[in-house]
Parts: C-alpha cells; sequence; structure tokens
C-alpha cells in the first residue's frame, strides 16, 4: 500500500500538504510537481494525518483512508474566545460528589476523546485502567490509608477513615481512572498527562466533575507493593497520572481569583 495517494484531478498543486507534513516527508512528483512521497517516508513516517487533514480540495488518500474516513469538522461548533476562556476558567477540582454513578457510556465517551491528545512523536502511548466499580474504589482507598499509616503522613486522613470510613483520599469520587504506559514509551509521563488533561477538561464540558488523585498517586509513586499488585497493570508498565471522577454534589456560582500571570518577555 502506498503511503499517500494523490487523486490528481482534484489536486491544485497548492502544496499544502507538503508544508504541513512534519517531518518534510512530501516533495513534489517530476512530471507536473504532484505531493509524493520521499522514499524514506514510510520508515519515518509518525501516522499524524495532517498531509488529509489538512487538503482543502480532498486529493489526498493516507494509508488507503481517504476524506471520508475522518471526523467530520463543523467549524460552527467551535467555542467564540470568550466561550472557551469561561469554559478553562469555570473548570474545578470536584471534592464532593453525588451519590450517582456515572454512566459507563459517559466514560467510555471521554476515553474515546483522550484519544487526540497530542503526544511524542504521534505514539498515542496511553493506556487506561478504570475503576468503575465503587466498592473496587473503596478497596483501593484502604490500601493508601494503610500506606499513609505505615509512613505517618496526613495522619488526619487516616482517622477520618478508621472512625467512620470517611474518605479523605479520593473524596467520595464514585470512580478512577488510571494513566498509565509502557517503560519503554519516548515520553510517557508527559504524554499520559496530556491525555489526563484532555479527559479532565472533556469531563468538566459533559457535566462530569474531576480531581488529580494525588495522595493516592503518592502511594504509587513510592512504590507501594500492596496498592501496585492489586492493579494488576502488564508488566513494564507504570502508572503516570489519576483522576477521580463523579458528578458534583454542588453548582458553582462564580469563578474565583487567581495569582497574577508570572511571565518572562523576550
Amino acid at each position: 500500500m502506498e503511503l499517500i495517494n494523490v487523486d490528481r484531478s482534484k489536486c491544485k498543486r497548492d502544496g499544502i500538504c507538503i508544508s504541513e507534513c512534519p517531518f518534510s516527508l512530501i516533495g513534489e512528483s517530476e512530471d507536473g510537481g504532484y505531493p509524493v512521497a520521499r522514499k524514506a517516508a514510510p520508515r519515518i513516517c509518525i501516522d499524524c494525518g495532517h498531509c488529509l487533514a489538512v487538503c482543502p480540495h480532498g486529493a489526498l488518500t493516507f494509508k488507503g483512508q481517504g476524506p471520508e474516513s475522518c471526523l467530520p469538522l463543523d467549524r460552527k461548533l467551535n467555542p467564540t474566545p470568550e466561550a472557551a476562556a469561561q469554559f478553562l476558567r469555570s473548570r474545578r477540582s470536584i471534592r464532593t460528589y453525588k451519590d450517582k454513578p456515572v454512566p459507563r457510556e459517559v466514560l467510555e465517551q471521554l476515553l474515546d476523546i483522550s484519544r487526540w491528545a497530542p503526544s511524542a512523536k504521534n505514539a498515542q502511548p496511553t493506556k487506561w485502567l478504570v475503576i468503575e466499580s465503587t466498592a473496587e474504589v473503596r478497596r483501593l482507598i484502604g490500601l493508601v490509608v494503610e500506606w499513609l499509616r505505615e509512613n505517618g503522613s496526613f495522619p488526619g486522613v487516616v482517622a477520618a477513615w478508621d472512625l467512620a470510613e470517611r474518605d479523605l483520599v479520593l473524596r467520595g469520587a464514585p470512580h478512577l481512572v488510571i494513566a498509565y504506559a509502557s517503560e519503554k514509551a519516548l515520553k510517557p509521563e508527559i504524554d499520559c498527562t496530556i491525555a489526563l488533561t484532555y479527559l479532565d477538561l472533556a469531563a468538566h464540558g459533559m457535566g462530569v466533575g474531576t480531581c488529580w488523585a494525588g495522595i493516592f498517586l503518592g502511594a504509587i509513586f513510592n512504590n507501594y507493593l500492596p496498592l501496585i499488585e492489586a492493579l494488576g497493570l502488564p508488566e513494564n508498565h507504570r502508572v503516570h497520572g489519576a483522576l477521580m471522577l463523579g458528578y458534583p454534589k454542588y453548582r458553582y456560582q462564580r469563578i474565583p481569583q487567581r495569582k497574577a500571570t508570572d511571565a518572562i518577555w523576550r
């Protein structure tokens, strides 16, 4: 299969696909200047699909996939700058949740959206462990509490769990989503964090609350074996982030202030 094929009846030879290829893997043919893959392209191409996505004429096919294989792009759905600013500023870390599970189809949609998160060389290394069962979430919380007890950290969190099984680790969230990747991945920490951020913001747009699970991750990053073994990840894979998820119990009415921007301009 050719890396790219060009419908010459549609191609305007405007060079857009050539310019957009991140590794300059598309050149011009000798018989008319039409786009053609360079000899090294099959080996170097990262499958980003930019050449296919950017052509305004629908003239290019990439690895057998034509324009019809792409998702539609409806610019009417793009937020205004004001809407985008409010959306991002209004995202909150949710620590009080309704006693109501998030439907699996919603969780699946969030994971699906996160597939479009950027990653180093488009390797897309992020894998997911979804703790959908609230009972399993509670079991993992118990393991984290034992880690806290052993190292003497957050005694208030331990006491709350011991006295009333009050969850100050995941704040009563019904679900937990964990991002992990192979140890052989190029930039797994960064890529998983970006994918989690996509999921985080997508959840905000769908009315699902999230919070980054810092205490939970502390146990993992400190190699607490009972918790790591309980997760049962494939060999040679590591956790790089986690989000608690659930429906917010309360609705925020305004946007609080934040520190002024600290930037160096040159």
